[in-house]
């Protein structure tokens, strides 16, 4: 190499110390090889460092390519183009050429450096090639071990993370599908229950049908006078002859109601948003202005849920004036559609 080409390559040499001192990053310790690793290390051999193409060139096309390769920089890449392999290649053919051992052993540190960056990088193929170019320049190199080391590290962690990602990608998976069976579950479950208490409704509703409503005659509340018991009978009446029978009183039919206004009744908001649909057997008295005086909840279903409404609604209804109160019963009915 010539004084230029030797003053740039110690330039660059500190700008790559720079470089590797801030991005590098303590390598992990390698655990103990797995057979499967073995293996497969046995079955894959590492490619040769200088490539074939380089090794078939002459010697003066291999010094000629190392200078221009050092002139534009290529110093150890790209693979099969790089100053370093032409001098790998041009000792195999001039062994005793101090010039090409030189150029060598100034070209080693920075194969070193660029071999740690492509670890830091993860790129386990450039680096593997890279560790290779520098094993052959010299199998005793001091960071040859180390840099070895590292890599097979690397690379157990990086495959170590791609098991875990994957592993924590079927958990997930796993997680997602189960909740999206429980909420299956759960909608059909909701949905059975909707449905077991609309037949019970339904035929909570078909008995009330099938049972007559007759409305009750109550008593008023202040009963005219009995009338006045009748005369006795004189004393010189016949002891034969018995007084006339009096006729038995009929009761009077209850009166007919006829309804005026019969608002409905509120829909409680709870029952509305939750679509709840129900009844209630309501009893109520109906005084003789036609106005409910009293009401009261008989049965309802669901419990609860309509009583207060349906009370409240039965106590605004008017009827026709009639002659008597009367108490009756009504089936009030919440449907959300």
């Amino acid at each position: 190499m010539n004084p230029k080409q030797t003053s740039r390559l110690r330039s660059l040499l500190l700008l790559s110390l720079a470089v590797l001192a801030a991005c590098s990053k303590p390598a992990p310790e390698a655990s103990a090889p797995t057979p499967e690793s073995a293996a497969a290390s046995t079955a894959a051999p590492p490619a040769p460092a200088v490539s074939a193409e380089v090794q078939a060139m002459g010697a003066d096309q291999l010094r000629e390519a190392a200078s221009k390769a050092l002139d534009e920089n290529r110093i150890y890449a790209p693979g099969g183009n790089n100053a370093v392999e032409y001098y790998l290649a041009l000792r195999d053919k001039t062994p005793q050429d101090p010039a090409v051992a030189s150029a060598l052993t100034d070209l080693l540190p920075y194969t070193v450096i660029a071999a740690e960056q492509s670890l830091a990088r993860e790129n386990f193929p450039e680096a593997q090639r890279l560790v290779a170019l520098i094993e052959k320049a010299d199998a005793k190199a001091p960071a040859l071990p180390r840099l070895k080391q590292s890599i097979a590290a690397s690379q157990q962690a990086a495959t170590q993370r791609e098991l875990d990602a994957s592993k924590n990608a079927e958990q997930q998976a796993k997680l997602a599908e189960e909740k999206r069976l429980a909420a299956l579950k759960t909608a059909a479950d909701q949905q059975a229950a909707q449905q077991q208490a609309a037949q019970q409704l339904a035929t909570q509703r078909a008995a009330e049908q099938a049972r007559p409503q007759e409305p009750t005659r109550t008593a008023p509340a202040n009963p005219p006078p009995a009338p006045a018991a009748a005369a006795a009978a004189p004393t010189t009446a016949p002891a034969n002859n018995p007084p006339p029978s009096q006729p038995a009183e009929t009761p009077s039919a209850a009166p007919t109601l006829r309804a005026i206004s019969q608002p409905p009744p509120r829909y409680p908001p709870d029952a509305l948003r939750a679509g709840t649909s129900g009844e209630v057997l309501v009893e109520f008295t109906v005084g003789t202005d036609g106005s409910v005086t009293s009401a009261r909840v008989v049965r309802s279903t669901p419990p609860r849920v309509f009583d207060r409404e349906a009370v409240n609604a039965a106590k605004r209804w008017k009827f026709a004036p009639i002659s008597a109160p009367t108490t009756t019963r009504r089936t009030i009915n919440f449907n959300p559609r």
